[in-house]
């Protein structure tokens, strides 16, 4: 991992993105003992407006909070794919949820469907912010994934850990079958 690894969650509000970033913060910071900074903005619209949520971590001080040139794009959008893509850097990494995401700038994205996958496996698409935090860290490595099991476990609401472990373990089941070459690889444009 670079000195400063800058990561992005965007979508809508409601879809639980500035959940994730702390979960994904708090695996970075608390359990892997790195520096760490989370910002977070959305719309006027608690539910349904633009949402984001911005992770820098470093192994060193972090001296400006925001993502830059972000390393890592989660878009579980059309209209966030649409509004942050050109801000990520050149060779970053564009993870997109195909549920919702049909058209990408790139031939390079890995779509996957959180949302999709969320519903059918495990009844419950509130949790597909926890499916995609799964794939994120599969694919490219941020924090460990023991940290991240750790992170969120301790944030979610009690009575829910169970099924939101099932949601960590799907999203990586989904990174893991990309990665293999499974069936739902790149995003076709």
């Amino acid at each position: 991992m670079p000195y400063r690894y800058e990561l992005r969650l965007s979508g809508s509000g409601g879809q639980g993105l500035i959940l994730a970033g702390i979960i994904l913060a708090e695996a970075a910071g608390i359990y892997d003992g790195k520096y760490v900074c989370q910002t977070q903005s959305y719309g006027p619209e608690a539910r349904g407006g633009a949402s984001k949520s911005e992770v820098v971590i470093s192994d060193e001080e972090i001296d400006y909070p925001k993502a830059i040139k972000p390393d890592v794009l989660l878009a579980m959008n059309q209209k966030s794919c649409d509004a942050y893509f050109y801000d990520l850097k050149p060779g970053g990494m564009l993870i997109v949820d195909s549920t919702f995401v049909k058209h990408v700038p790139t031939t390079k994205a890995i779509g996957l469907p959180f949302t999709a996958a969320a519903r059918r496996e495990l009844q419950k698409e509130m949790v597909a912010n926890v499916v995609a935090l799964g794939a994120l860290v599969t694919l490219t490595g941020a924090v460990s994934l023991k940290s991240l099991e750790a992170a969120l476990l301790n944030r979610v609401p009690p009575g829910t850990e169970e099924l939101n472990r099932k949601a960590l373990e799907l999203g990586i089941n989904l990174a893991q079958n990309h990665l293999n070459g499974g069936e739902q690889g790149q995003h076709k444009t």
